[in-house]
């Protein structure tokens, strides 16, 4: 059973001391960025999650939140455009070029660090999905700055500097990184990691385009065709509104028949902790936590689940967190918001039979209402 302790940052004056002075040339870097992400024309979500946190920390440095938007000419572009205006961005970069149709590293890379060359933004926040993690190491690489990866937690300090906490050694510890004397400060985020905000429809406002020089012939990756992953067989954890997870707690492989029970009585989502998928139990797209999904239901149950860090960063987002653990002094007793103190594998079944008897088909799957 792991907890995690917090590594206090320390306050400005004390940092004083290993903060160089800021480079000269990266003294007009101003502004947040947002990178919007796509992939076969859909905007991924935690592009506008991204934007609800950039305007907090826009908001905080009298700054302005802008949108990057890369992709062919065409209405996808444009649409992608006109949401980022309506989740909350000031501004929109737009890079438009045929090379940019199909997510390659080369020409997003290039034309990413040349808007940020040119604009200067000292924030650059993009999504830790497949893509942006690529883009991400990429861009920073390029531009010799630093990378805050898998962030938790954003915020500015009294001084201006980003403050990216993330979990380390092993989720031991949560710890927060700056990046003092390098400009953009970079990081990325989860999907539902952050909240998503409000949308609102307004005008588009202020559009920069920006020339992407490169020709095909410098691309060493060339795009074939595109097959699918298979995502729509797979679980649906992180925008689910119910979700059931079992972890050792339950003892075998086949006491996880409990969770699924459960789940298809409330209409609910079900997933599992790493230990399980480290056995083998379950596949990985179930595991929940810090190395699987990051979820944000509005209810959450978790039985035999201890609750170390790992796990807390991936549901400490849900609106109600109920527990049912038999040791009282579980980790997840901290956070959860609901504890039963009692046998998963009695307690299931009996919740189980409860809400079958209450609920009638029609109201399965509304419980979170």
């Amino acid at each position: 059973m792991s907890t995690a302790k917090r590594e206090t940052p320390p306050p400005a004056a004390g940092r004083a001391g290993m903060k160089k002075e800021l480079p000269e040339h990266f003294k007009d870097y101003r502004h947040v960025w947002v990178f919007i992400e796509r992939e076969r024309g859909q905007i991924h979500p935690v592009s506008f999650e991204l934007l609800g946190a950039g305007r907090k920390l826009a908001d905080k440095l009298g700054a302005q939140l802008a949108g990057v938007v890369l992709g062919p000419p065409g209405e996808a572009t444009k649409h992608a455009v006109a949401e980022a205006f309506a989740y909350n961005a000031d501004l929109v970069y737009v890079v438009e070029a045929p090379l940019l149709a199909d997510y390659r590293n080369e020409p997003f890379t290039k034309a990413m660090a040349d808007l940020v060359n040119t604009y200067k933004p000292e924030i650059l926040l993009l999504g830790a999905t497949t893509l942006g993690r690529d883009l991400a190491g990429s861009v920073a690489t390029t531009l010799l700055t630093g990378l805050t990866a898998d962030c938790t937690e954003l915020d500015v300090d009294t001084d201006g500097s980003l403050a990216a906490t993330r979990p380390t050694f092993g989720g031991s510890l949560l710890c927060t990184i700056y990046t003092l004397n390098y400009r953009p400060q970079m990081a990325t985020v989860r999907p539902r990691v952050m909240v998503m905000p409000q949308r609102v429809d307004k005008p588009v406002g202020r559009i920069i385009k920006h020339t992407l020089s490169m020709a095909e012939e410098e691309i060493v990756t060339k795009v074939l065709g595109f097959l699918s992953d298979g995502q729509s067989t797979t679980a649906k954890l992180a925008y689910a509104d119910v979700v059931v997870a079992g972890g050792l707690g339950l003892g075998s492989a086949e006491n996880l028949q409990l969770v699924k029970n459960l789940a298809r009585a409330i209409g609910a989502e079900y997933g599992c902790s790493r230990p399980l998928v480290q056995k083998g139990w379950m596949p990985a797209d179930r595991q929940i936590g810090q190395t699987g999904k990051t979820i944000r239901p509005k209810l959450y149950i978790a039985a035999g689940i201890s609750g170390a860090i790992q796990h807390r960063v991936g549901v400490e987002g849900a609106d109600l967190i109920v527990a049912i653990n038999t040791d009282p002094n579980a980790p997840i007793f901290d956070f959860a918001h609901v504890g039963v103190l009692t046998d998963a594998l009695r307690f299931l079944p009996v919740l189980t039979d409860a809400f079958t008897e209450r609920l009638s088909p029609h109201n399965r799957g509304n419980l979170a209402s």
